[in-house]
């Protein structure tokens, strides 16, 4: 899985929206603990009411996957300029027009990508140091995450270029001059996935969305689940029921 567009764009831009979750709606305070936590996110507007009556929510722990002929995901991902913003719930580069995904026969445009601590996905109740979420909109408004587990291992090239240049101050974009970066670079060399029906993990929660992780995780250094922890230490929503959805993996 912020600014004030329509509700799903804010929700998009709001680290897609999730952690999506760019700190953009200002009408109503939310956050990870307390009276602003999980636990009152459907309470707090009646935008928000999806939250806690939604029956496909996200995220979940992948257990019991069943093994299907999954459609490979087909990565067209470009090098961009690198922009940065930490929008008060997650650190978060922004894509311009030009990487996309296709899978099932449709494509979906890169729109951002975005880092929760620990990760929000479980695999058999399982939570890694951090996962990214690769969020992705189709022409007809539908949206797409592909995640990416992280453990701790050898230092993350990638990460480490968004880790030096983290801007200084929350809510305004930065961009980093003579930078480009590669989503491509983020990804495990093996693209097996779980594939299941879900949310936005941030308010407003909105569900339909075509959740991809995948089923490698990739490595990033103690140092750096470190730096992103001085941020952000815990910006994870818990795992939500799945309600009779069926989670497959890609054999």
């Amino acid at each position: 899985m912020l600014f004030k567009r329509s509700l799903l764009s804010a929700a998009i831009v709001l680290g897609l929206f999730a952690g999506h979750a760019a700190a953009a709606d200002h009408g109503a305070h939310w956050g990870y603990e307390g009276k602003e936590g999980p636990a009152h996110w459907g309470d707090m507007k009646a935008e928000y009411a999806t939250c806690k009556l939604g029956q496909a929510q996200s995220p979940v722990d992948i257990t019991g996957a069943v093994p299907a002929n999954l459609d490979s995901i087909k990565f067209s991902y470009q090098a961009t300029p690198l922009k940065l913003i930490d929008n008060g719930h997650t650190i978060q580069a922004n894509y311009g027009k030009g990487s996309s995904i296709t899978v099932d026969g449709k494509q979906y445009d890169l729109i951002q990508v975005h880092f929760h601590q620990p990760s929000e996905e479980l695999v058999d109740g399982k939570a890694y140091p951090m996962d990214a979420h690769l969020v992705h909109k189709s022409k007809d408004g539908k949206l797409a995450v592909v995640g990416v587990l992280m453990k701790e291992g050898k230092e993350n090239l990638f990460l480490q270029t968004l880790w030096e240049n983290t801007p200084k101050k929350q809510g305004k974009e930065v961009a980093v001059k003579d930078v480009q970066i590669h989503l491509e670079n983020l990804l495990p060399k093996t693209r097996s996935y779980y594939s299941f029906a879900g949310s936005l993990t941030t308010p407003p929660c909105s569900e339909g969305v075509k959740w991809m992780v995948m089923t490698t995780p990739v490595e990033m250094s103690p140092e750096q689940i470190k730096f992103f922890g001085k941020y952000y230490s815990h910006n994870a929503r818990p795992v939500q029921p799945l309600n009779g959805r069926v989670i497959q993996v890609s054999k």
